[in-house]
């Protein structure tokens, strides 16, 4: 879906998509992908739900904190155009933590296999989503949006898997 330019909404979209969409994106993007290689890693290495469920949550907290700083402290907006760097920051901040969190919550189930099971669909969940909002909002094509997530995602998850089992 292109910015139709005679629209006279579009700098409204345009700020929403580049004040709370890209920011969003980029959060839930890094805390869905880069916490899977920790923990699965640490889901294989341990099988222990209570262990993998503090590692997840660590990476997610440690990781929301992290691209928040990041996303605030990038770019101040004024040159860019790109908004208040608070509101991005908090908007990338918890969108890396909710990515991250998603797939570590099932770890608070007792069953290993039950855990490791809905946390694979969660994540698989959570990388269609990605590749919807990337589709609605970036107007990239579904099908490649889907393709490029979910190969990220498939590598990291791999080398997780083969850290953990190593």
């Amino acid at each position: 879906m292109e910015i139709n330019t005679t629209y006279p909404g579009k700098s409204q979209k345009r700020d929403f998509i580049l004040h709370v969409i890209q920011p969003g994106l980029a959060g839930l993007m890094d805390g869905s992908v880069s916490s899977l290689a920790p923990l699965f890693a640490t889901a294989f290495s341990t099988h222990n739900n209570h262990t993998t469920f503090l590692v997840g949550l660590a990476v997610a907290v440690g990781a929301g904190i992290s691209m928040a700083f990041s996303e605030a402290l990038s770019d101040d907006g004024k040159l860019t155009g790109r908004g208040n760097p608070i509101t991005r920051g908090l908007v990338c901040g918890l969108m890396t933590f909710l990515g991250a969190a998603g797939h570590a919550l099932p770890f608070l189930l007792p069953s290993y296999k039950a855990a490791m099971t809905l946390a694979i669909i969660v994540v698989f969940i959570e990388l269609i989503t990605i590749a919807w909002v990337r589709h609605r909002y970036m107007d990239t094509p579904l099908l490649k949006a889907i393709f490029q997530i979910v190969v990220g995602g498939a590598v990291v998850f791999i080398a997780g898997m083969l850290i953990g089992k190593s």
